[in-house]
């Protein structure tokens, strides 16, 4: 089975590299299956479909609390400790996704209702593929801590080729209504993004169990990284979700296409992460410096940040035009904001999860402050969409200063320490 899918590598290019060039390609479908859809259905048809795209970004970030605490652990526990290890996050993890599945289904008129949708029919198919998601997390945090970057790409790509494939093709042949093609096609993907997958049965009715220290430290780390992936969910996706709510469908529909573009940097930084990460886990455990690994993405990022603003300030009707079509060309005044906004969170994210993979959880914190703030401000405060836009500006550029004033106190603090 694995040679009916091996995936060579050319001769220059790592693991790590090939992982970036995947991610990339990944990222490009995603793309362009959210740019197809929008002009395929028209803004006000798209505000309902980016709903369940928001929903599924929503989703991955959840997940990814599962991912970290499976790469983080996998790392750091001893050899003879890790089968026991992945026996306890699969079956737990199976646990939480069917609860949250539940919850969901339990609530799906309330959600409906509250996201103006006509059909409640989509919360229930979305619910039946979180424990899927669950586990598919748990297999990715596992290769992804063995930077076994080769399985990792696999398993993004069939679940991005999977969505795209289920979706156009229920689409294309009109062979159900738009909203729940859009349902489907993430209900199945997650299936294909199982492979390649190391859960099992056993997994789930073994009494695999840690012991204590082992679960304080996982727990601890379960618990921080959970309330920032949450406050990740509240930054990245709580002004879709309260225009959604605020505004009708048509602006709605403008503003997640604005949204959309806008976004690409954070996509592009996060792929960035997922190998940062376990190189600086790896660079702590071996008595390296993650600092140097740290500044060998910072000059990338800056110079990818400041083209994709640019470039949204001199043509954004021509960007929207090329992706969206000319029915969401109004909110182009808009772009450069949106990217300004999306990139002063990036790069203090980058930072964050720098720290958080030393185990230093106040960064986790502050981002957390600015999160709640951000609804709390957009909620008082959403006249408009330009208004919308520049809190988050405003917000997103006090976390990154707080977190660079850290960074840079912790390095003034640690060189004091060694002149001492």
């Amino acid at each position: 089975m694995r040679k009916a899918f091996s995936m060579p590598l050319p001769s220059k290019l790592s693991p790590a590299q090939w992982f970036m060039v995947t991610v990339m390609l990944v990222n490009a479908g995603n793309y362009a299956y959210n740019l197809l859809l929008g002009r395929w259905l028209g803004p006000t048809i798209f505000a309902d479909v980016a709903l369940l795209i928001t929903l599924l970004l929503v989703l991955s970030f959840v997940a990814m609390t599962i991912q970290l605490l499976a790469a983080k652990f996998v790392i750091e526990l001893p050899d003879d400790k890790i089968d026991n290890f992945k026996k306890v996050v699969y079956k737990y993890a199976l646990i939480s996704g069917s609860l949250v599945g539940i919850v969901c289904m339990l609530n799906a008129q309330s959600l409906a209702s509250m996201f103006q949708l006509k059909h409640d029919y989509v919360f229930y198919l979305f619910a039946a593929g979180i424990p899927i998601y669950f586990i598919m997390s748990v297999s990715r945090g596992l290769h992804q801590g063995k930077q076994q970057f080769i399985e990792l790409s696999r398993s993004y790509l069939f679940e991005m080729l999977g969505r795209l494939s289920v979706t156009f093709v229920l689409i294309g042949f009109q062979l159900v209504e738009p909203t729940l093609a859009v349902a489907l096609g993430i209900l199945i993907s997650f299936v294909f993004g199982l492979y390649p997958n190391q859960f099992t049965r056993n997994s789930v009715w073994s009494r695999s169990t840690l012991n204590k220290s082992e679960s304080k430290a996982i727990v601890h780390f379960l618990l921080i990284t959970a309330f920032y992936e949450g406050t990740q969910i509240v930054i990245n996706n709580s002004d879709i979700l309260i225009v959604k709510h605020y505004f009708d469908h048509l602006e709605a529909g403008l503003y997640a296409s604005l949204a959309l573009i806008g976004r690409v940097v954070y996509f592009v930084i996060w792929m960035l992460i997922m190998i940062l990460l376990p190189k600086v886990i790896q660079a702590k455990k071996d008595g390296g410096n993650p600092q140097k690994i740290l500044k060998s993405y910072i000059k990338f990022i800056i110079i990818l940040t400041t083209s994709l603003i640019s470039l949204c300030y001199l043509f954004p009707e021509t960007i929207i035009t090329l992706l969206f079509g000319d029915a969401y060309i109004s909110l182009g005044y808009l772009l450069y904001q949106y990217a300004l906004a999306t990139s002063l969170f990036a790069l203090a994210n980058l930072f964050v999860y720098y720290f958080l993979s030393l185990s230093s959880y106040k960064p986790v914190i502050m981002a957390m402050f600015f999160g709640l703030s951000q609804v709390v401000f957009l909620i008082l405060f959403h006249k408009t969409l330009e208004q919308v836009v520049q809190i988050q500006i405003a917000l997103m550029a006090g976390l990154l200063t707080v977190t660079l004033s850290y960074y840079f106190y912790q390095n003034w603090k640690q060189s004091k320490q060694k002149l001492a």
